[in-house]
Order: structure tokens, then C-alpha cells, then sequence
């Protein structure tokens, strides 16, 4: 699996999404019929080829196309970190999309800069499992049930 391939310039890891064509298998039923009613998008149009094989086309985006993708390409970087305008406005985080990964973004680019892709690359997974299961306190972050710190 390429991962870096399967990184969008925005900094989403494609290959840990549970819509991604390889995951989605594993994914069971019941929730991908609600994620299916959650994102109006009809249950066998939910695996998705990941960021770059569908080339900014996104089933999951309210036009059905990706504008950061776009501004990628325009601006002719691989990931929105080595843009001169980063971080902008389409990466801001929001509080109605904290049930996506949409928040990760940021956090994942910083940590592409800092690091590296392919470093990042080994770390994505447990940033997600933070960020979807982690419970968060103020001044420490997301903290999962069986975290010492």
C-alpha cells in the first residue's frame, strides 16, 4: 500500500478511512448504513479510491468536488504544509465538523512538516484513535482509556 499515495494534500490519511475500497469490508453493516444516511450517500457508492485516485472528486463534499484539492494543484504542492499561504481558511478547524476527520487536518500537516510523510505515515492510526476515541481535558489533548499519561 502507498500510503503516501493515499494521503490527501490536505492532510486526511485516506488509507485509515473506513470508506477507503480496502477497509470498507471490515466496516460493519449497521455502520455503513448510518454513515451511508449521515453523509447522503447511497450505501454501494460509499468505497471511495482515496484523495488522488479520484482527483479531487469527492462523493463526501457539498459540490461533490474538493476545492483544497484544486488550490493544491493550482499552487503545484503535494501536500497543503508546503504552500506558502498555510494554514488557511479551508483547513480551519470547526466545531460542527469535529464528527469527521476534518479536524485532524491541521494536526496532521504540522506533524508532516515536523516529521516527515513517511514518519507520519506510521503514526496516522493512533492520531485517529485519539481523535475519534479519546476523551478530551483541557491542557492534555485526547486521552484514551488505557493512556497512563
Amino acid at each position: 500500500m502507498d500510503k503516501k499515495n493515499l494521503t490527501a494534500p490536505c492532510g486526511l490519511d485516506c488509507f485509515n478511512c473506513p470508506t477507503y475500497k480496502d477497509n470498507i469490508t471490515k466496516v460493519p453493516l449497521f455502520l455503513k448504513l448510518l454513515f451511508s444516511i449521515m453523509v447522503k450517500v447511497p450505501l454501494k457508492e460509499l468505497p471511495c479510491n482515496g484523495c488522488r485516485d479520484e482527483k479531487g472528486n469527492c462523493k463526501f463534499a457539498k459540490d461533490k468536488h474538493c476545492l483544497t484539492w484544486d488550490c493544491a494543484q493550482d499552487k503545484g504542492v503535494t501536500y497543503c504544509y508546503e504552500c506558502v499561504d498555510f494554514p488557511c481558511k479551508m483547513l480551519m478547524p470547526t466545531k460542527k465538523g469535529a464528527h469527521y476527520p476534518h479536524n485532524m487536518k491541521m494536526y496532521n500537516l504540522c506533524r508532516m512538516k515536523l516529521i516527515g510523510v513517511d514518519k507520519w505515515t506510521e503514526e496516522a492510526a493512533e492520531i485517529r484513535k485519539h481523535y475519534f476515541e479519546g476523551k478530551f481535558y483541557v491542557g492534555k489533548g485526547p486521552v484514551l482509556k488505557n493512556d497512563n499519561s
